[in-house]
């Protein structure tokens, strides 16, 4: 269902499977028999039009079947997570700029490694300076070289364009060579003034290390509501004001389409990766970025006299 969801949408692409479903929106009446149609073609005629409308019936007098109702009558997702980002105000945020244009400039690193034979996320995030309302967004991926073919044909995602295309770098073998990833992150840190470089501790600890012995702040960043949370619910605040700006990064939309959401009892919200089948790993690390940039922000720890000599009145 949800690979069907994904062709139609144009998520993925595969010509070898035809995705039909019948079912109702989620914003349609569901006691409407019209819509009853839709999601039952042979609706009174497999289908007895009395046995529906008993179980609609019974389903207004009793709250806790509406649910049962929709999901077996309707073909509705019902209970589950939801894809979380409105797409189209997303598309709304991209600005097109350069990276050249940031040079210079006060930013913040999300690190998801995910795993050696997975896709490695780093996203800077650039916090707004006096003349510049946005927060910018450079993000880079890497898949190991070996297994892009494979990961082409098994999860009909188009890395191989995206890799041809610039969007998506690849290390020597069949997993990410975190070396590789360590030393462009180096070099991102002579171009860019990277404060700090927010991690999950989990399988990162070595190449956290790495990094802060080449002279990066590193900040463990817990992946529960407390510290998601926050950070989650202020990403969809700024894209639905339009003060973030991407480059329109074919990998990182894929990714933030892919997103559905964990909410608990006192409303925190967190990335679910159980419940987001494919990758999200670039969405997480720049939650992680955004946090720290939000937090932080441009006040710089330089001194004034690290660039010129001290005056003398």
């Amino acid at each position: 269902h949800q690979k069907a969801k994904d062709i139609l949408e144009g998520r993925k692409h595969d010509p070898t499977f035809y995705p039909v479903i019948y079912g109702a929106d989620e914003s349609e009446d569901w006691t409407d028999p019209k819509v009853w149609k839709k999601a039952n073609p042979s609706l009174d005629k497999t289908i007895g039009m009395d046995k529906v409308v008993a179980a609609c019936n019974s389903a207004k007098e009793t709250p806790g079947e509406e649910n049962a109702f929709r999901q077996l009558r309707l073909n509705q997702w019902v209970k589950q997570a939801v894809r979380w980002m409105p797409m189209e105000k997303w598309d709304k945020c991209k600005v097109v700029f350069d990276e050249s244009e940031l040079e210079g400039r006060i930013c913040y690193g999300g690190l998801d490694l995910s795993s050696t034979t997975d896709i490695t996320a780093f996203v800077l995030v650039f916090p707004p300076t006096d003349d510049d309302e946005h927060y910018y967004i450079l993000p880079y991926f890497w898949l190991p070289e070996e297994t892009l073919p494979l990961r082409v044909r098994r999860d009909h995602v188009p890395y191989d364009v995206w890799e041809r295309q610039g969007y998506l770098k690849t290390t020597e073998g069949n997993v990410v060579h975190y070396g590789f990833i360590e030393n462009f992150i180096e070099e991102l840190g002579q171009k860019f003034h990277i404060k700090e470089i927010a991690f999950d501790r989990w399988g990162a600890v070595q190449m956290s290390q790495n990094l802060e012995g080449l002279g990066f702040t590193m900040v463990q960043f817990g992946q529960g509501y407390k510290d998601m949370s926050p950070p989650t619910k202020e990403l969809m605040k700024l894209t639905l004001e339009q003060t973030l700006a991407h480059n329109g990064h074919p990998v990182l939309r894929w990714m933030m389409d892919n997103i559905f959401i964990r909410r608990d009892p006192a409303g925190n919200i967190k990335p679910d990766k159980e419940k987001s089948t494919e990758k999200i790993d670039g969405a997480v690390a720049m939650i992680m970025a955004l946090d720290r940039a939000i937090r932080c922000g441009c006040v710089s720890d330089e001194s004034v006299y690290d660039t010129r000599e001290m005056l003398i009145l």
